[in-house]
């Protein structure tokens, strides 16, 4: 019932008897003093404290042509109570009129016209309202969206149409539906409608003249919306009758389908077999078997020839393979040469290295005494400086103070005289001061963001190493486990999964066996090439092609069991073709440079379709050179059908731009795999110790960065110490300043600070004079280890040039090696090939001979003697579907048994799924009647409640007025019967408020909608002339009980509407009255 204090009955039994009207009429009576204690402990707790929110209330309003108006407002309104006064015309209704139709009310419920068109003003085309409302605290509504204000803006069209918008804090339309509107409303409790929110004149005027109780009665259960309960529970009544109705009709059709469902199987049991038909269609199979087999027998001849052939050819292999086995071996004895002479020179160097650093740290190290004494230097001279300008004023103010005291014979001003100059002098010594502090503040804090941004630099270098070292690990990890099995360069996984296909299609499971990896699929020519091809494919190498999406699933189906995570092979799925694409219009043709398609040997035309289809490799060049790569595609004339060119770095070279590759090594393609190892290996280590380089850098700038935020906070808290000095000798000049008659000043302190500081400068002098010595001895041993350094590094550097020339031909020598062994394996792999091709035709031949075997054997089965026949299979196999078109026709003249089948299963279904709808909608009954036994059981607690407190309200309102009246609830009759006695009177006088004059009428109108608003909960609270027919008396009382239930609800808005000046309020600033100017047609109406 409220969104800000509710109520909860909790219902223990719900199919416990409900007691009757009159019973709980009779129990109303005996809860009324337990509500009063309960009540008076909330009036007595309920503070301004205890505000809970005042989302909803209503800040501002304006009218625009509404009515007989053209612009009313805006008008603002206040948080707690607010007064509304005008003369009558003034406009007062038709805010409230507008207040009602803007916030979704109907027309009829203004009773100032039928229909929205009335509303328009005359002449006009539309009327305007623009309402906001505050959307703050707990109850907020899209707090996010709307801010802490929302506007209602809605538009009445002369034709009687009402639309709406709904507006930000910051006047953004967020919603144009009215639905927004409604959940709004629902979410501030807001009821324009319900008499207790909004009270209108000819409401308030309806009750009043009201001669029977059952239209008090309407107006109780409205304002406390227990009639929205009972319309609710009618509506579920309504709803169980109709399911009971829904329930009958489905007994009546389960009758029809139940004869159906009996029907439909006796015709399922009736089919009968065609027997003859199927005995003839047997013979026909027998036949068809052991023509099967002789088909086998033709077809086995031709493999067996081809077998002959294959291992005629294999003696050219072996030479072949001898011959690059001898190159092999003499490159590796020349790159074992080469090694051995980069090894050596690695040595010296690393003899070398330590020394150099010591020379380094040694240079640093002089350096940094050096800056130290620079610095000491600097400060020496600074304070010289000082002090000369010192020694400078207290000469000068001697000389002054002595002619001063010749001049003035007051003691007391040459006193005086004297502490001026003193404090100035340390004034100014004190400045210099502070400005020295203040360079050297600058300097650290510039020091150290130098030495924090190198640190971010060394710390993010550090990072790329680091991922660097995971990656060259990884890339081990797979060089290693690669050592047995090619395969595992494309993953650890591939060799498993390579297994499953092969095994799936060995089960039927592929029409065409996939192939993949590609890049396990394809050789070079020329291992030089090997980072550029793989650069050019890069993912390609790992992916897989299917001839169907059939077969792509089932693949896929494979994949999801070995890459349970990260990422999967990509699959390529185009139709296989046996032969090569003709690329001969399409492909880039040089007379110097390959394309990758020529760059590769592939075996499988299926593989070379695919990258050809993909990438489009018989249009990529390969260049060896960078520099000629980059003339031959940047020049005027590219080649052509040439789209772009990879050099043996890696650099993709297109006609308008280059790209430099990431990459430095070939993963997949490489040939040797224990040099790919080795050179893995040397780069993780070189690696590692870049490592420790960046965390020993690192440490190196955390303790700088530390040292001098230790220096800069020194010199912070100096530079506070002597502007506090600074302060207090600023203040006591200012005092000296300011006395009228001059003091004397002692001369004899002033020479004594002269002597001090002719001291002081002598002894600096001494210092400074040593420091700059100091210093030259220094610089001259710093230069001589910087010197010393720079020699030593001067000789490592001609022995890393020397070691860079060795490992140049090292590298050389180590591509002739990879090349010898790549053509070493390339016709070891095509001698295996070819002996696995032998051996596969030799499996071929076997596996076929066995299924000549087997379909013997089955032949045999069908039919033990052979049948020699002289028709082909496929003769057989016509016939065979002729009889079964036969048969087929058979069935039909007896009724399809399919058809048949079909029939009694969909009976059957339609049977079951009756049966289970009305199971369905029995418990559905069943939990309809347990909801309406809760409800009507709440909905009896929740009236017997708000009658007892409207009750006890009432007397309590009446009482502060001196009157005693009742209030008589009959829930059967649906009747309300008040009775007031003004004044002191015993309860038998008490008198209907029909009897009463039109003042104490109103006064007992004002206490019984007081007490339904104690009873009720809303943001706001609206009444119109709640006061027309009161005497002076009366008035005074009601706005004084109105007044007092308001001060105690700060949380909520009360507006009154009357005609009366109201000059007699008390001021406060929880009152806010809002006075309209007379009525003058044709003129805005607005003033406070």
């Amino acid at each position: 019932m409220s969104k800000r204090r509710s109520s909860t009955v909790i219902v223990e039994n719900p199919d416990k008897r409900i007691r009757s009207d009159v019973e709980a009429e009779e129990e109303d009576n005996g809860e009324e003093e337990n509500i009063a204690d309960n009540d008076q402990e909330d009036v007595h707790q309920l503070g301004v404290g205890d505000v809970v929110s005042d989302a909803g209330i209503l800040e501002s309003i304006t009218l625009k042509n509404f009515m007989c108006h053209s612009l009313l407002g805006p008008f603002a309104f206040g948080s707690n109570v607010n007064f509304v006064v005008g003369n009558n015309g003034s406009g007062k209704s038709a805010i409230l009129t507008a207040l009602i139709v803007a916030l979704g009310g109907n027309a009829l419920a203004t009773n100032r016209g039928s229909s929205l068109r009335d509303f328009v003003k005359e002449g006009e085309s539309s009327a305007d309202v623009l309402i906001t409302l505050r959307n703050k605290g707990r109850d907020a509504f899209k707090m996010d969206n709307y801010g802490s204000l929302i506007t209602v803006e809605m538009r009445i069209t002369r034709d009687g149409l009402r639309t709406y918008k709904l507006r930000s804090q910051f006047g953004k339309v967020i919603s144009t539906k009215k639905e927004e509107l409604i959940c709004l409303l629902d979410n501030f409790n807001i009821q324009v409608n319900n008499p207790v929110s909004v009270l209108t004149q000819e409401m308030s005027k309806h009750f009043l003249h009201s001669k029977g109780g059952g239209d008090k009665y309407k107006f109780f259960m409205k304002a406390t919306q227990l009639e929205q309960m009972r319309e609710t529970f009618v509506y579920i009544k309504t709803t169980k009758q109709a399911t009971q109705n829904k329930i009958e009709q489905h007994n009546e059709n389960l009758k029809r389908l139940r004869e159906d469902y009996k029907r439909e199987e006796e015709r399922y049991k009736s089919l009968a077999s065609i027997d003859e038909i199927q005995n003839k269609l047997e013979e026909l199979r027998k036949e068809m078997a052991w023509a099967l087999v002789s088909e086998m027998e033709r077809n086995l001849e031709p493999k067996k020839e081809k077998l002959q052939a294959d291992r005629r050819s294999t003696q050219k292999y072996d030479e072949k393979v001898n011959e690059w086995k001898s190159k092999v071996e003499e490159a590796e004895r020349k790159y074992k040469q080469t090694e051995e002479d980069l090894e050596r020179i690695t040595q010296q160097v690393q003899e070398l290295q330590p020394k150099c650093v010591e020379l380094k740290t040694e240079a640093q190290k002089r350096n940094n005494s050096l800056k130290s004494c620079e610095v000491t230097v600097h400060r020496c001279k600074a304070n010289l400086r000082d002090l000369d300008k010192d020694k400078v004023q207290l000469s000068s103010r001697i000389k002054d103070l002595k002619f001063s005291f010749s001049q003035n014979s007051g003691g007391e001003s040459q006193a005086r005289a004297e502490r001026v100059s003193q404090i100035q002098a340390e004034l100014e010594n004190l400045s210099h001061q502070n400005s020295t502090l203040v360079q050297q503040i600058e300097q650290y804090r510039n020091a150290n963001i130098r030495t924090k941004e190198e640190q971010g630099k060394v710390r993010r270098e550090h990072e790329t190493i680091k991922r660097s070292i995971e990656a060259s690990s990884r890339n081990l990890r797979i060089l290693e486990s690669s050592r047995s099995n090619r395969l595992r360069r494309f993953g650890e996984h591939m060799p498993n999964l390579l297994e499953a296909i092969k095994v799936a299609h060995q089960r039927g499971q592929f029409k065409h066996r996939p192939r993949g990896p590609l890049g396990y699929l394809i050789n070079l020519k020329d291992s030089e090439l090997a980072l550029a091809v793989e650069i050019c494919l890069k993912n390609q190498l790992y992916a897989f092609t299917c001839d169907n999406y059939k077969d792509e699933a089932v693949l896929q189906e494979l994949m999801r069991k070995f890459y349970t995570t990260g990422r999967r092979p990509t699959i390529i799925t185009s139709p296989f073709f046996p032969k090569v694409h003709d690329t001969r219009k399409r492909a880039v043709i040089h007379p110097e440079f390959p394309s990758v398609l020529q760059a590769l040997e592939i075996e499988d035309p299926i593989v070379a379709n695919c990258l050809i289809d993909q990438r489009g490799i018989e249009s990529i060049l390969l260049i060896k050179n960078n520099v000629l790569a980059r003339e031959v595609m940047l020049g005027k004339n590219p080649p052509r059908n040439c789209t772009q060119a990879f050099s043996k770095e890696g650099d993709q070279i297109f006609t308008n731009r280059v790209y430099s590759a990431d990459q430095t090594r070939a993963n997949c393609l490489s040939g040797d795999v224990e040099e790919e190892i080795r050179l893995t290996q040397r780069e993780l280590e070189n690696q590692k110790a870049q490592e420790n380089r960046f965390q020993q850098q690192t440490r190196k700038l955390d303790d700088e960065i530390k040292q001098n935020e230790m220096l800069l906070k020194k010199c912070q808290m100096t530079q506070k110490s002597t502007k506090d000095k600074m302060t207090k000798l600023q203040l006591e000049l200012t005092d000296l300043q300011n006395v009228e008659e001059p003091q004397s000043e002692d001369l004899k302190a002033l020479e004594e600070d002269l002597q001090e500081v002719v001291s002081k400068i002598s002894l600096k002098q001494t210092q400074y004079d040593e420091a700059k010595d100091q210093m030259a001895k220094l610089k001259e041993n710093y230069e001589e280890a910087e010197q010393e350094y720079k020699q030593h590094k001067e000789s490592i550097n001609t022995l890393l040039e020397e070691a860079e020339s060795v490992k140049e031909d090292l590298s050389k020598t180590d591509q002739e090696v990879v090349r010898c062994k790549h053509h070493t394996k390339h016709y070891e792999e095509k001698r295996s090939a070819h002996l696995k091709n032998i051996q596969s035709l030799e499996a071929e031949l076997k596996n076929k001979e066995e299924e000549l075997q087997d379909s013997v054997a089955k032949a045999a089965q069908i039919c033990p003697e052979r049948l020699d026949t002289s028709r082909p299979a496929k003769s057989l196999d016509s016939e065979i579907n002729r009889m079964k078109v036969k048969i087929a026709t058979q069935q039909e003249q007896q009724g399809d048994r399919n058809e048949i089948v079909r029939q009694f299963a969909k009976a059957r279904d339609s049977y079951k799924n009756m049966s289970q709808q009305i199971r369905n909608l029995n418990s559905f009954i069943k939990s309809l009647t347990s909801v309406m036994n809760q409800r009507l059981q709440a909905y009896t607690e929740f009236r017997k409640f708000f009658s007892a407190r409207c009750k006890y309200y009432f007397n309590s309102m009446l009482a502060q007025r001196g009157y005693s009246g009742s209030m008589i609830f009959d829930h059967k009759n649906e009747t309300l019967s008040i009775t007031v006695q003004p004044g002191q009177g015993n309860a038998a006088d008490l008198s209907d408020m029909r009897s009463l004059s039109g003042g104490e009428r109103s006064f007992s109108t004002v206490c019984f909608v007081l007490s339904l608003w104690a009873i009720t909960e809303a943001p706001f609270r609206c009444l119109d002339e709640f006061d027309v027919y009161m005497d002076m008396v009366n008035r005074r009382i009601s706005m004084d009980m109105m007044l007092k239930v308001a001060s105690g609800q700060l949380f909520r808005q009360f507006i009154f509407l009357t005609p009366q000046n109201m000059s007699s309020l008390p001021i406060s600033k929880n009152i806010h009255i809002l006075r309209l100017k007379d009525p003058d047609r044709g003129q805005s109406n607005s003033s406070k």
